[in-house]
């Protein structure tokens, strides 16, 4: 019998699973586990279930000798030192796939709600702001000719294209490789932030794509556009974000990620009327994240009972 750590309360089909094979320890708070604690939790592990919340790098690991496997429930893995899991032969489990449907209809709902200015309109008419039908009353804009650039076209952009295509937007890429999908027209970064009303951010956080997004690039944007994240925060220069949204490049900024995570209470970006943001909803629906949770103990499982698992980062070192 083995001994694993998850780091907060998951669904509970995933946690009972896992109790009927192995020796388990769930994180009690509903706040992440502090460093300290990870490390304690994890001296004596033989697997650890992660949350993005966690971060496990060279110091953790270091103090984890028993430790065989790192199972993120997360598509992302840049919380994890995935080199120094690969120099310890520790594979580093994710959940690619079944977060993919939840994500694009957020970021569809973030995208509509600027356009049309949802947000804004609601504490409208909780302040008893609204008096009459106004012709010039808090005016949005139409999908339907507009043009949508998607910056990382995998799994969740060419599903959020999907959605796109039903409302008549007009489809830009920007990614690493051609994608045969009708109708969407693969760009350079250049012409990607120049032609888009709407900018919908699906890049994986990395070394290359952290502060993609910065001053530079925002003065490239068409004027006036919406800026969409339902990635990384990261991925956006969020100080060069604040001073862009006043030049109106882009108008209006709606984040389901922000850098840090939460944002602290004196945010500047918290203060502008030109940002929306979402505490990463993501995959929050209860359907999403009980998949992510399972999926998440079975490649956990398949590692500890020597089985290869169902999705892993560092498939090289199962070699």
């Amino acid at each position: 019998m083995s001994r694993i750590f998850v780091t907060r309360a998951i669904a509970e089909s995933a946690l009972s699973k896992l109790r009927a094979r192995h020796q388990v320890d769930v994180w009690p708070q509903p706040s992440p586990v502090p460093a300290d604690a990870l490390a304690t939790a994890l001296r004596d592990c033989d697997g650890v279930l992660s949350l993005l919340t966690e971060r496990i790098d060279e110091t953790v690991l270091a103090g984890a000798p028993k430790l065989k496997v790192v199972s993120n429930m997360a598509v992302g893995v840049d919380n994890i030192d995935v080199a120094a899991c690969s120099a310890r032969k520790i594979p580093v489990g994710h959940t690619p796939g079944v977060l993919t449907q939840a994500t694009a209809d957020l970021t569809f709902a973030l995208l509509l709600a600027a356009a049309r200015r949802l947000v804004e309109a609601d504490a409208f008419v909780r302040a008893g702001k609204w008096r009459t039908w106004d012709p010039s009353l808090l005016l949005g804009r139409e999908l339907e000719g507009a043009t949508l650039g998607i910056a990382g076209f995998g799994a969740i952009g060419q599903a959020v294209a999907r959605r796109a295509v039903g409302f008549g937007l007009r489809l830009l890429y920007h990614s690493r490789r051609e994608v045969d999908f009708a109708g969407a027209t693969p760009v350079d970064k250049r012409t990607l932030l120049a032609e888009s009303d709407f900018l919908s951010i699906h890049l994986p956080l990395s070394g290359e794509t952290r502060h993609w997004l910065s001053t530079a690039d925002f003065a490239q944007m068409k004027p006036g556009s919406v800026l969409i994240n339902a990635a990384r925060g990261p991925i956006i220069d969020q100080r060069a974000l604040l001073a862009a949204l006043e030049t109106g490049q882009p108008g209006f900024a709606a984040l389901d990620v922000t850098d840090p995570e939460p944002p602290g209470a004196d945010e500047p970006l918290l203060r502008s009327s030109r940002v929306l943001v979402l505490p990463h909803l993501g995959s929050a629906t209860l359907e999403t994240r009980t998949r992510m949770a399972n999926l998440a103990a079975d490649n956990l499982l398949d590692v500890l009972e020597g089985r290869r698992p169902r999705h892993v980062v560092n498939p090289q070192v199962l070699s």
